[in-house]
């Protein structure tokens, strides 16, 4: 038997905690945020992760590469499959706590499905 993962990312990238899943690989995750779910931010919003547990964007090195550019083909791949594509989307990440950070692995928003303006 193994412990449970600690970080709710990484036990999302397991299939330990259920998510609807838009997109997976080797490499990355990406999932739906329920409309019921009160940070979603836009009509589109969905969350692409990285398998492997970085806490942060500040904590990406050279060795990681595969997993950013994966990240960004897999969200441009959802971006198409859901729709947003053609008309824009937006790419957030928060690093730390006085960004907004609360979960401490990488992940990055995605959202679209209406006009954003400068702050959402």
């Amino acid at each position: 038997m193994t412990a449970a993962l600690p970080c709710l990312l990484c036990r999302i990238a397991s299939g330990e905690v259920a998510s609807e899943r838009l997109y997976e690989d080797d490499l990355v995750v990406v999932f739906d945020i329920p409309e019921s779910y009160p940070w979603r931010q836009a009509p589109v919003h969905f969350l692409a992760i990285s398998r492997e547990h970085i806490p942060s964007a500040g904590h990406v090195q050279d060795e990681h590469g595969p997993i950013v550019a994966r990240l960004f083909v897999a969200i441009a791949s959802v971006a198409r499959q859901l729709g947003v594509a053609d008309t824009g989307y937006r790419i957030a990440t928060n690093v730390g706590e006085d960004a907004g950070q609360t979960e401490f692995h990488l992940h990055l928003h995605a959202l679209g499905g209406r006009k954003l303006g400068a702050k959402g």
